[in-house]
């Protein structure tokens, strides 16, 4: 994956105003670690999506859209630790049917309620489907959502084909139920079992990629170790959802996304040093990568 293969994939033009753009919709933040989901939503909004909101614990919904002015911030039930409980989507039910994408994890903190809250998003979609259609938003899950994923794999059919993972190398392990050997044949083993684009630690792949010289199996080779800290997961998530949200594909989200992260990193090491930058800093780079690489 290089700048000039970017190039040559260009992104889609702005259009003129926010709906052009698209919606993302971020489902995460517990009372605990509402930042995750900020960081998503920002990135967001950095790669270029026209409209965000965040569906974060009720007990900090008011804090985040305080935060993030930009957004729209609702509340979702918790249980008394702060862990969104799955319950209470009828609250957000007009943002899932306009969402363009909808990113599930950032800031999400309890494993089998992660599997409770993909679970009910499956459900209601499959009730929600009208007769003949197909379709929806695109589906980015990070986090604890990864986690869940393995878990309602017996239902993920409303899901399938229109999945983006973005796992870091243990989530990888998780989600095939062993150790990670190959990373980029595991990567693409996951694409393949759960039908949806993967980036994990620079490699991308489609679930058509079979082997390293598969068209739908790249290779980032950019990026500092500085992108090991705490929320660039978040920022890669958001950055990925903000780029499906305007309408690219799965793919073409996934390589830009995962590019521009690393390529994020690679700037900041050469104002700040290759490590101790943050990883809000890292969606303040994201701007202007992409009119170098757009235009």
């Amino acid at each position: 994956m290089t700048p000039s293969l970017l190039r040559d994939w260009p992104l889609p033009a702005p259009g003129d105003d926010k709906y052009s753009r698209g919606a993302v919709l971020v489902i995460g933040g517990a009372r605990v670690t509402p930042g995750a989901a900020l960081l998503a939503g920002i990135s967001a909004l950095r790669a270029g999506a026209g409209k965000i909101t965040l569906a974060v614990a009720e007990s900090v919904a008011v804090q985040v859209g305080v935060a993030l002015p930009e957004c729209g911030a609702l509340g979702l039930p918790e249980n008394a630790s702060g862990s969104l409980t799955g319950e209470g989507l009828d609250r957000i039910s007009s943002y899932l049917e306009r969402a363009d994408a909808m990113l599930i994890g950032p800031g999400l903190d309890d494993l089998e309620l992660a599997e409770s809250l993909l679970r009910t998003l499956l459900e209601r979609e499959e009730s929600h489907a009208a007769p003949g259609t197909e379709g929806g938003p695109a589906v980015v899950l990070d986090a604890f959502a990864l986690g869940g994923l393995v878990k309602v794999e017996d239902v993920l059919e409303p899901w399938r084909g229109r999945l983006i993972l973005t796992p870091n190398p243990t989530e990888t392990g998780i989600l095939l139920g062993r150790d990670v050997g190959d990373l980029g044949a595991d990567v693409a083993e996951v694409a393949r079992r759960f039908d949806a684009v993967v980036s994990c630690q620079g490699y991308i792949a489609g679930p058509g990629a079979e082997t390293a010289d598969d068209s739908t199996l790249w290779k980032i080779t950019t990026g500092y170790g500085g992108l090991g800290t705490s929320g660039s997961g978040d920022v890669l998530a958001g950055a990925i959802a903000g780029l499906r949200a305007r309408g690219t594909s799965d793919a073409q989200a996934a390589c830009w996304g995962t590019h521009l992260h690393a390529a994020a990193a690679d700037r900041l090491a050469s104002k700040l040093g290759p490590l101790g930058f943050l990883a809000r800093e890292l969606a303040d780079e994201l701007p202007a990568l992409m009119l170098e690489l757009n235009t």
